[in-house]
């Protein structure tokens, strides 16, 4: 009667625990992915916050796309993805693509007569214009059509799907230990091999109760089941959620918003980044530093040092690309080179913006891409309705069209070979002081051109000439190296990242500025192949492209085309690429890349849709920084796959070993749950918050297709795990007589001991390669919390849950005795990395050697087991 009743008083304890940690397991990996989905709603409500331009209070400002109220005036260039439903006001060469709403990838013209419906979603490919707000949000088109369309946020990244396999590998190990163990120990029960807390036969035949054969039978599959809950590693998935969240929310406070899960892990694994240099190497704050008219140099005194037809002839092409608000200081709109260049001319020339929109109107304009690298414009004097034509651009290209110069007198002079090769020096000085080089050219439309530039009769789809021009001069903006570039490139390289440059700019400006940041060594000569233009690169043969691409450094007045080429060709050669961009062009690169990093500053919409990374301050140095997070992410799931295996092969082994020689588990379902808690849950969020470090900068990048568990891995965990069993086993079966205590404390001892080398080995998995494992602790007050709270858990359940639990409690030597034990684990750690490993994964090796021997006759593999004596 006695033992039925504590059967019935203690026996839900088994069940209850089992009951409680699947629990703890389940709510914990709710609570993870609802915390996974708040970030990325978050995440979501900052991409699609974009920023437009309108008119507020008669003044341009940008504002939010959520704050557009129907009848706002919205600024619309090339890039931008227009914010709602509106009608076409004003505005040049306006192209929009309409293929996220009709299908239909031809780009749409825009016009105030035939066509003026701008629709929410689409996006601006070429011109610029105004556009009037009509409906926003869910009221527009794309409103109603996304409406009816939900998202599919739970994307598993490539490390998820390696981690799956990984788990399903454990588990369908542990299956096989639990089915082991369960009929072993049924074997035992059922031939009289077991006896129970009083020393007695538990199973004898047909004089023991149903009710003793049931509960014994529940006690076996119990703790079958349990390992098999031990053995599957539901913490995995948990770390990697974790990690990510995590590392997510910290690279948004380092300037990085991450669009695409994915791109946080493959960072870690980039081997070339292929950077812009305008605004990403640079600050982007460009200042005209040098003015060529003709061949001389003007410094001082512009506006009278410049003969006055040529100064309104600067007027015009300057000026035409100029926004300004009536009755109130001009507003510069457009890149920051037309800014710049903007502000010098009102600034230094005295260009007087009112008055010149009182005397010209505009008939066309060309806008500027990045392939063409130059824009036009064509203008209508008021006073005598001449029509004008105006180019600038990229100053090789715009001297290519000209056939005349002007000098600083007012004088126009022919353009021969000797004087275009004079100009010609003049533009490679400038770019050698890195200086940013436009040139401004001019042609007046005879009478008979003038009439296919003629707008009153309807519109004209008249190009702007661009042969027989009159170069005006030449500007040079210095745009400086971004603090802390060189330093950041400096890390890239030291971690086996190379740094590629692509620019439009030309060759000297990118060799310069190359120089400048650390991307083209000292050892650099000219010829070497390690800087070339994009034209160059083009007319390789694709053999030549993928023999020369590696050791190109610097690729020069290039094209998106050119940058697609490059990336295409790298991917080709094994290499996992990253890729900044911020212009329209660059989405084709951006998607092409293994991680597209686009500018959240000068970044247009289509740029930032087609990456994975939105770089928030255009900054080089945060895409450095991205790619220790990258690396970092990689590592703290390494740091737990390490701890996490060492606890899973010393449970199984251990658990089997007990259950064939003595007929019992030492550890029972409760403690192996608690285990499991520690291992799975606590684990997880001591190891996989870790920030990155300055060590991982300095090895090389982890390849794709390399394994999860390295070699290092393998060596730490195998010998821990093995210093595990040898104590736990010595405790097993030598602990009654060497502490002279009964079987209940010795089993105590056990259960203390393995936890106790679980939490000392969590300080060993934080350092998977190197010797001193508590540098840096200080810094990740998390971990030291996660550990506090585990010691003072543990003492719990040994001193005051000892029913639950199936503890007794234990003297305070014996505490020191499972202290000392699991501390061993430290000084084990150390000398153990000392151990030298191979490179080559552990799996291959085996195969290798495998291989080999059955290549191997059979004399010779009895010559090599019978060895003769020389």
């Amino acid at each position: 009667m006695l033992k039925q009743f504590l059967i019935c008083q203690e026996g839900w304890y088994e069940g209850g625990s089992i009951f409680v940690a699947v629990f703890l397991v389940v709510v914990v990996s709710a609570f993870s992915n609802f915390r996974q989905e708040t970030q990325f709603d978050k995440l979501s409500k900052i991409s699609n916050n974009i920023k437009v331009e309108v008119v507020r209070s008669g003044r341009r400002r940008h504002t939010s796309i959520f704050d557009l109220v129907v009848g706002d005036a919205v600024f619309l260039k090339i890039g931008d993805q227009i914010p709602a439903d509106g009608l076409f006001l004003d505005g040049y060469s306006l192209q929009v693509d309409e293929s996220s709403m009709t299908g239909e990838s031809d780009h749409v013209e825009i016009d105030a007569c035939m066509n003026p419906f701008l629709f929410s979603g689409s996006k601006v490919v070429d011109g610029y214009g105004r556009m009037l707000v009509v409906s926003v949000g869910m009221d527009t088109t794309w409103g109603e059509m996304m409406s009816s369309v939900t998202g599919d946020k739970n994307e598993r990244t490539p490390l998820q799907t390696r981690l799956d396999k990984l788990t399903s590998s454990i588990g369908k190990v542990g299956l096989a230990v639990a089915f082991l163990v369960l009929v072993v120990l049924l074997i035992r029960y059922f031939t009289g091999n077991t006896k129970d807390d009083y020393g007695q036969t538990e199973y004898r035949g047909s004089k023991t109760d149903v009710d003793d054969v049931l509960n014994a039978i529940v006690r076996i599959v119990a703790a079958a089941v349990t390992i098999v809950v031990v053995a599957i590693p539901e913490g995995l998935p948990l770390a990697v959620t974790l990690t990510l969240a995590y590392s997510m929310k910290r690279m948004m406070a380092d300037q990085a918003m991450v669009r695409k899960l994915s791109a946080c892990e493959t960072m870690g694994s980039a081997t070339v980044i292929c950077t812009d240099k305008t605004g990403t190497l640079t600050l982007n704050q460009m200042k005209v530093t040098q003015f060529w008219l003709g061949q001389v140099s003007i410094e001082d005194d512009l506006a009278k040092g410049i003969a006055p037809n040529v100064l309104e002839l600067f007027y015009q092409g300057v000026g035409s690309i100029c926004e300004s608000v009536s009755g109130s200081l001009p507003e510069f709109s457009g890149s920051p080179t037309e800014k710049a260049i903007l502000s010098w001319a009102v600034l230094g020339l005295c260009m007087d913006m009112e008055k010149l929109k009182q005397q010209y109107s505009i008939l066309h304009v060309e806008t500027f891409n990045s392939e063409k690298k130059r824009s036009g414009v064509s203008v209508r004097r008021k006073a005598d309705e001449s029509i004008h034509v105006h180019w600038k651009g990229a100053a090789e290209m715009i001297v290519a069209m000209c056939s005349q110069y002007y000098e600083s007198e007012g004088i126009r002079r022919a353009m021969n070979e000797g004087e275009r090769s004079r100009i010609q020096t003049i533009i490679q000085g400038m770019a050698a002081s890195s200086l940013r080089c436009i040139a401004f050219a001019h042609k007046q439309v005879s009478k008979e051109e003038a009439e296919d530039y003629d707008d009153r009769n309807g519109k004209t789809h008249q190009r702007i000439k661009e042969d027989g021009l009159t170069l005006l001069g030449i500007v040079g903006l210095k745009d400086p190296c971004r603090p802390g570039v060189k330093k950041a490139v400096e890390a890239c390289q030291s971690a086996g990242v190379r740094i590629k440059m692509i620019t439009g700019d030309n060759v000297f400006t990118a060799k310069a500025i190359a120089t400048e940041c650390g991307i083209l060594g000292p050892d650099y000569r000219e010829g070497s192949g390690e800087v070339v233009e994009g034209i160059e690169f083009r007319s390789y043969t694709p053999d030549e492209r993928l023999e020369k691409v590696d050791k190109i450094q610097v690729m020069a007045r290039s094209s998106p085309f050119d940058k697609l080429l490059m990336v295409q060709c790298l991917k080709q050669k094994g290499n996992v690429v990253a890729v900044t961009g911020d212009g329209t062009n660059d989405a084709p690169a951006l998607k092409e890349a293994d991680i597209g990093l686009s500018m959240g500053i000068q970044g247009t919409e289509v740029a930032k849709e087609s990456s994975d990374i939105v770089i928030l301050d255009d900054n080089f140095s945060s895409v450095a920084t991205v790619l220790r997070w990258g690396r970092c992410v990689y590592n703290n799931i390494q740091k737990f796959i390490q701890f996490q295996l060492t606890v899973n092969v010393a449970a199984l082994v251990i658990n089997f070993i007990a259950a064939v020689s003595a007929g019992e588990v030492p550890l029972t379902a409760v403690q192996l749950l608690w285990v499991n808690l520690i291992m799975d849950t606590l684990g997880a969020l001591a190891l996989a918050t870790d920030r990155p470090t300055n060590e991982l900068m300095h090895k090389p990048p982890v390849g794709r297709t390399e394994p999860l568990i390295t070699n290092i891995m393998w060596r730490n965990l195998l010998a821990q795990a093995l210093y595990q069993i040898t104590i736990l086993l010595i405790l097993q079966f030598r602990g009654e007589s060497i502490f002279n205590v009964h079987e209940r404390v010795k089993d105590t001892l056990i259960f203390n001991t393995f936890v106790l080398c679980q939490v000392f080995n969590e300080f060993n998995a934080r350092k998977l390669d190197k010797q001193n494992v508590f540098e840096g602790i200080l810094k990740n007050r998390l971990f030291l919390g996660i550990i506090g709270v585990t010691i003072v858990l543990q003492v719990v359940m040994v001193e005051f849950l000892k029913k639950f639990a199936d503890t007794e409690k234990l003297t305070l030597w014996q505490w020191g005795v499972c202290i000392l034990l699991a501390a061993f684990s430290w000084p084990i750690a150390w000398f153990v990395k000392l151990i030298p490993v191979s490179d080559a994964p552990l799996f291959d090796i085996v195969k290798q050697a495998i291989t080999c021997r059955k290549r191997l006759t059979p004399q010779a593999r009895d010559s090599m087991l019978n060895p003769v004596s020389l």
